[in-house]
C-alpha cells in the first residue's frame, strides 16, 4: 500500500524505493511500474513544497538567454536602452520596467513571471500562532493551496507557512499581535486570521501583475476624477484596473473569506511600496464598485505611507457609517470624485432617470452612481433599484472564481 509523503523520513523511504524500482526496469504498466509512476509523482509534490529551486534572477534570466542566442549586452540597448542602462539591469542595479519586460519576453521569449519575481520572505521559526484557525478548508476549496482536504490534518502550520513564504508573511502574522498598523472599518468582529489570509492572497496575485513604477504623490483629486471617468464604459472596471496598472498601483479583485465582511483595502507592497488595492465586489453592483474603488484610492492618496516602512493598511466594511476622520476624510473625497459637491447642490429635482441619464452624460460617468448615490442619501433603496447596475462587475473578471 502507498501512503502519503509527509515527512523527511517518508520521502526518504520513497526515494529509496523509487531507486530500488528503477534498477529492476519493470515492465510497462506492471504493477512495479505502476508503483513506481506513483511514488515518483508523490515525491515530486513533496519536493516542490519542501525543496524549491529558486529561480534566476532577472539578469541570471537575461544573461542566460543571450548565451543561447549569442548576443552581446550592445545587442540589448533597442530592448533596454542604453548601454548604461543594459549594464545596471544585468547587474541588478536598476528594476525592469513594464515596457522593458514585455519586449524582453516578447523578443528574447522569456517569462514574464521570471522577469517579474521578487526574492521570497520567510517567517520566523518560532511564532506562536494557533495555525489551524486558519481558514484552510476554505483556501483549499478555492484552490489558493494546492492539496486535498484529506491531507490537511496536521499539516496547518507547514501549508500556512508555504502559503506566506510568497508574500510579507512576517507582517502579516504580526496582524494578529496588533503589532502591525492597520484599520478597519466594521461594526462586526472581523476574524483576523481569515484576514490575514486574503491580505496574503491579494499581495500574492498583486505580484503576478505588471505594472508600472509608483511615483509618490500620483493620486491626486485629478487622477480620481480620471479614475470616476472610466466608468463611462461598460467595461469600465477593466479600464480603470488597467489605468492604475500604467500608474504603479496595483488592482486585485478576490472575494472576501467568511467573517471579514469586506468590501475593500488599501496598503502597500513590503518591497516596492507600490500601492494594492484589494476588492471582494461583495456587492456585485456598478455603484458600489466605483465608490469602493475610489475610497480605497482616497485612502492611499491621503493615509498610507508613503515611505514603506511602517504603512498603515486599511480594511474596510463599507455598509458601516465612517467612525472615524480618516473614514470620513475618504468616503468625502471619493464622493467629490465622483460627483462634485457643487454639481451634486445643483441637481434638478425631481430627482428622474432623465435627470440622471443628463448628469451622467454631462460627467462623463456612469448613471448608476448618480442612482446609487441618490439611494444612499435619500435612503430610499427602492427607487432607481434597476439603474444601479446589478450583476454588473463580477462578471467582467473571469478568471476570478466566485463559487464560494
Amino acid at each position: 500500500m502507498i501512503s502519503p509523503i509527509r515527512t523527511t523520513a517518508d520521502h526518504e523511504a520513497a526515494i529509496a524505493e523509487i531507486e530500488r524500482l528503477a534498477i529492476r526496469d519493470p515492465a510497462p504498466r506492471s504493477k512495479d511500474a505502476d508503483r513506481l509512476e506513483i511514488l515518483a509523482t508523490l515525491a515530486e509534490a513533496y519536493e516542490k513544497v519542501h525543496f524549491p529551486i529558486d529561480k534566476p534572477t532577472p539578469g541570471e534570466a537575461i544573461e542566460f538567454r543571450m548565451e543561447q542566442l549569442g548576443l552581446k549586452p550592445k545587442d540589448l540597448v533597442p530592448y533596454i536602452g542604453s548601454r548604461s542602462r543594459v549594464s545596471e539591469v544585468l547587474s541588478g542595479k536598476r528594476p525592469l520596467t513594464l515596457r522593458m519586460i514585455r519586449t524582453l519576453s516578447d523578443r528574447l521569449d522569456i517569462p514574464s513571471g521570471v522577469l517579474l519575481q521578487e526574492p521570497p520572505k520567510v517567517l520566523p521559526p518560532n511564532v506562536d500562532i494557533d495555525w489551524r484557525k486558519f481558514p484552510i478548508a476554505v483556501m483549499v476549496a478555492r484552490k489558493w493551496i494546492i492539496t486535498s482536504l484529506d491531507q490537511v490534518l496536521g499539516r496547518e502550520e507547514e501549508l500556512m507557512r508555504s502559503f506566506l513564504a510568497r508574500v510579507n508573511g512576517a507582517d502579516l502574522i504580526s496582524v494578529l499581535y496588533r503589532k502591525t498598523k492597520f484599520a478597519a472599518r466594521t461594526a462586526r468582529k472581523m476574524d483576523q486570521y481569515a484576514l490575514v489570509a486574503w491580505c496574503a492572497r491579494v499581495l500574492g496575485l498583486a505580484q503576478d501583475q505588471v505594472v508600472e513604477k509608483y511615483t509618490a504623490g500620483t493620486v491626486n483629486a485629478e487622477f480620481m476624477q480620471n479614475v470616476a471617468r472610466c466608468s463611462w464604459s461598460e467595461n469600465g472596471p477593466l479600464l480603470a484596473q488597467e489605468f492604475l496598472a500604467n500608474h504603479g498601483i496595483h488592482l486585485v479583485v478576490e472575494p472576501h473569506l467568511p467573517r471579514t465582511y469586506l468590501d475593500g483595502s488599501a496598503c502597500l507592497m513590503a518591497k516596492s511600496g507600490a500601492p494594492v488595492i484589494g476588492m471582494t465586489i461583495r456587492h456585485d453592483r456598478i455603484d458600489n464598485f466605483w465608490f469602493v474603488l475610489l475610497h480605497e484610492l482616497a485612502h492611499i492618496r491621503k493615509h498610507v505611507d508613503i515611505d514603506g516602512e511602517h504603512a498603515l493598511s486599511f480594511f474596510d466594511d463599507l455598509d458601516v457609517e465612517p467612525g472615524d476622520a480618516k473614514e470620513i476624510e475618504a468616503d468625502n473625497l471619493a464622493s467629490e470624485a465622483l460627483i462634485p459637491q457643487h454639481v451634486w447642490e445643483n441637481v434638478a429635482s425631481p430627482m428622474t432617470p432623465g435627470v440622471i441619464a443628463k448628469l451622467a452624460a454631462e460627467l462623463t460617468i456612469h448613471s448608476a452612481i448618480i442612482a446609487g448615490r441618490y439611494r444612499h442619501e435619500s435612503k430610499n433603496y427602492k427607487r432607481f433599484s434597476k439603474m444601479v447596475g446589478r450583476n454588473g462587475v463580477r462578471k467582467l473578471f473571469k478568471e476570478v472564481s466566485w463559487q464560494q
